[in-house]
């Protein structure tokens, strides 16, 4: 232990035994899953983040290492502990001027956002040196004036290589394609036993995976396409997921970003008019629903069905309306002013 805080204490951190954990020392060999609990402050106590606050949840954070990730520190430092052991880390502005960075794409996947959201396509030290804003004033002070970090760590679990299947992110290249037909069939599966937030939850991640390795080719290059044609059926049946959950308006947003490419999928002309008859949209819907038979005449049974739902809705609903207003003026018969509002409504919607 004295060696191990020696060689910390040359390479400018300084451990402070907390709580020690069981056992002897792990081996850490690459490959290795590290599992803990982290706070990061300021060295005059300030706290900036808590993983088990963040994002109004407790979620550890896992690392692989040796995949190099962006605060190689957090690697230096769990090598030196044991499963239970809680310590504090004072480390040097040279281990810590990336966490600025780190520290805003962990808060965006907290809360349900690209991990990337808010960064310039750029490496880590060109952001360092931009005067681009992270969107939150503590990590813009401290990407502006770098300084020595206090990291608490609480090592909860180590997994030797093997015992454990990757996440994504931890994947490389060709374990990512091989791994996305895999998770398309489980969603698929899920999809199946009616366990739609699951399924979604799936395609997300096969979508966000292959968007990984989209990032790393140019747009409109053989790759790019081969790669947004793996997109698109994840992408529809994220989508259909989005239907069945009342997300009507990301359904909307998703199919158009997709007929955009693809000018002619039927399905996302289809899905879209869905969406658009449930929102109230009834002409863009007609136009989607038209777009489809023109494309697919086979689907006419289909587009029927949807039409005839949309209609009845509508009729539900101006019928509501008028009772409302029958109510409201004390005649059978509302006033031609007050329909005039009514169908003007279900345009805006």
């Amino acid at each position: 232990m004295e060696e191990i805080t020696r060689n910390l204490l040359e390479d400018g951190i300084i451990k402070k035994l907390v709580s020690p954990g069981k056992g002897a020392l792990p081996e850490f060999p690459n490959g290795t899953k590290v599992i803990f609990h982290y706070r990061t402050s300021l060295c005059d106590g300030t706290l900036l983040d808590d993983s088990r606050t963040m994002g109004g949840r407790s979620k550890p954070m896992e690392l692989i290492l040796g995949k190099k990730f962006k605060l190689a520190v957090w690697e230096r430092l769990v090598i030196t502990m044991r499963p239970g052991e809680i310590s504090d880390f004072t480390c040097d502005t040279k281990h810590t001027a990336l966490y600025p960075l780190v520290s805003q794409s962990l808060r965006n996947i907290s809360v349900g956002k690209d991990p990337l959201e808010g960064q310039r396509h750029c490496c880590g030290i060109a952001q360092i040196h931009s005067h681009h804003s992270l969107g939150n004033k503590d990590l813009d002070h401290l990407q502006a004036h770098p300084q020595p970090l206090v990291f608490s760590i609480e090592l909860l679990e180590v997994l030797p290589p093997g015992t454990f299947q990757l996440d994504l992110w931890a994947m490389s290249d060709e374990e990512k394609l091989t791994f996305v037909p895999q998770i398309h069939e489980q969603g698929n599966q899920l999809y199946k036993e009616g366990k739609i937030a699951e399924a979604s939850e799936k395609y997300y991640n096969g979508i966000a995976c292959l968007k990984n390795l989209q990032m790393k080719e140019q747009p409109g290059d053989e790759a790019w396409v081969k790669l947004d044609l793996m997109i698109t059926p994840l992408l529809l049946n994220y989508c259909q997921c989005q239907l069945r959950q009342e997300q009507y308006y990301e359904v909307i947003e998703h199919c158009s970003s997709l007929l955009f490419k693809y000018e002619d999928n039927v399905k996302a002309y289809y899905k879209r008019g869905k969406a658009h008859a449930a929102v109230w949209n009834e002409a863009e819907a007609r136009a989607d629903f038209a777009k489809v038979l023109k494309l697919d005449p086979s689907l006419g049974p289909c587009v029927a069905k949807e039409l005839r739902a949309m209609e009845e809705r509508i009729r539900s609903k101006e019928k509501e309306e008028k009772g409302r207003y029958k109510g409201l003026f004390g005649s059978d018969t509302a006033p031609a002013t007050a329909t005039t509002v009514s169908t003007s409504r279900f345009k805006q919607i």
